[in-house]
C-alpha cells in the first residue's frame, strides 16, 4: 500500500502522485474504470512486464492480488490519498464496486495486449517454469 502526501486547507483536498517519486516507475499510461456494478470483477489477468499503482480516487472498490503459488491477499481502496502498487507477474481481480467507484490505474508500461496472461492455470504454469528456472540457475 502505498499513502500520498495531502495538502489541503479550507478550499479543499490537493494530492499530487509523481512517477520515479511517489510510485516506483515512470507513468507511460493512465486510464480509469468507472460505472462498473459491485458484482462485476475486472482485471482477471496477470501482466509480464506491466507494473501498475491502482487508487480508489472515488468511492470503493477492493482488489485481490495471487502469486501463483497459493497465496493471496485482499486490499480495499477506500481513500484517495491511498493506492496499491502491483508488480509484474502478479493475478489481479477489481471488484466489489461502490456505485459512485473511479478507479485510477497508472501503468509502467504502453498497452500491449501480448504481454497480458488471461488464463489463471497459464498464468500458474508460467510462475512454476520461471521458479524452476530460477532454482536451476541458482
Amino acid at each position: 500500500m502505498l499513502e500520498f502526501p495531502e495538502h489541503g486547507d479550507r478550499r479543499g483536498q490537493l494530492v499530487i502522485v509523481e512517477g520515479n517519486i511517489d510510485i516506483p516507475f515512470e507513468i507511460k499510461r493512465i486510464f480509469y474504470i468507472y460505472g462498473s456494478d459491485a458484482d462485476v470483477v475486472r482485471g482477471q489477468h496477470a501482466n509480464l512486464k506491466s507494473e501498475f499503482v491502482l487508487i480508489n480516487i472515488c468511492g470503493r472498490s477492493k482488489v485481490r492480488v495471487k502469486d501463483g503459488l497459493g497465496n493471496e491477499a485482499v486490499f480495499s481502496l477506500n481513500r484517495p490519498h491511498t493506492g496499491i502498487y502491483l508488480p509484474a507477474m502478479v493475478w489481479k481481480d477489481m471488484y466489489d464496486f461502490s456505485p459512485d467507484s473511479v478507479l485510477l490505474v497508472l501503468s509502467s508500461e504502453h498497452y500491449d495486449p501480448n504481454e497480458y496472461i488471461r488464463n489463471y492455470d497459464q498464468f500458474v504454469e508460467t510462475i512454476r517454469k520461471q521458479l524452476h528456472l530460477e532454482e536451476r540457475w541458482s
